[in-house]
């Protein structure tokens, strides 16, 4: 059987050799690029993201990225979000009184963690349902955060029952309880950086591309 070959989409943000090394060590093939053709192509494709909401959006909008991400996923194949990366997938984000819209693909916001010390730094647990794929083994491990922002809700959990495939949602605490994964369909993210996790962060690597067709 191939390795799944996977493009980190390359936009100027992010800690993407990190992500490039860390797929690479759990078997796929792994493609740093901006090119639209090859993100369109790839078995999966990974959006990283440090930094500013709005900045990233100016980056991803820069080379396309958005673009990629609405069609990969209108075909239904397979992107995963990391930090900011996640954060875009929201209809938007608020930093320091100024709003910025995302890639819409969920509805909520994304605004600073009400906490007494941010950024969210360093090892946290995570209360995974039990129903999900990335977590699959890891439902007592801790990983990696860097954040002063999170989407501290998430509208679609409480979608009509009618949706084919609810989505599942991924929850942690610094100061209160905000969005940490999420697996929809063929969109899945986190928000913590699962190449700064260690063996447990190579797990959840491992089973997302276990998740490629």
């Amino acid at each position: 059987m191939s390795s799944p070959r996977v493009v980190v989409l390359d936009y100027g943000f992010g800690n993407v050799r990190s992500a490039v090394r860390a797929l690479e060590r759990v078997g796929a093939q792994v493609e740093l690029t901006a090119d639209k053709s090859a993100a369109m192509a790839a078995d999966g494709l990974v959006v990283p993201g440090v930094g500013a909401f709005a900045a990233v959006m100016t980056g991803l909008r820069a080379v396309g990225g958005d673009q990629v991400v609405d069609r990969r996923l209108a075909g239904g194949r397979p992107v995963l979000g990391i930090c900011v990366g996640m954060q875009v997938m929201f209809a938007e984000g608020v930093e320091h009184g100024r709003r910025a819209e995302g890639l819409g693909q969920w509805p909520g916001v994304v605004d600073r963690l009400e906490a007494d010390v941010v950024p969210h730094m360093g090892w946290a647990t995570i209360e995974a349902d039990p129903a999900s794929v990335l977590f699959q083994g890891l439902h007592d491990e801790r990983f990696y955060f860097v954040h002063s922002y999170a989407a501290r809700s998430f509208p679609l959990h409480d979608a009509p029952a009618e949706r084919l495939t609810p989505p599942v949602v991924t929850w942690a605490e610094h100061g209160d309880r905000f969005v940490a994964a999420v697996e929809n369909g063929p969109l899945s993210a986190a928000q913590f950086h699962p190449e700064k996790s260690g063996d447990a962060g190579a797990q959840l690597l491992r089973n997302w591309l276990g998740t490629l067709a």
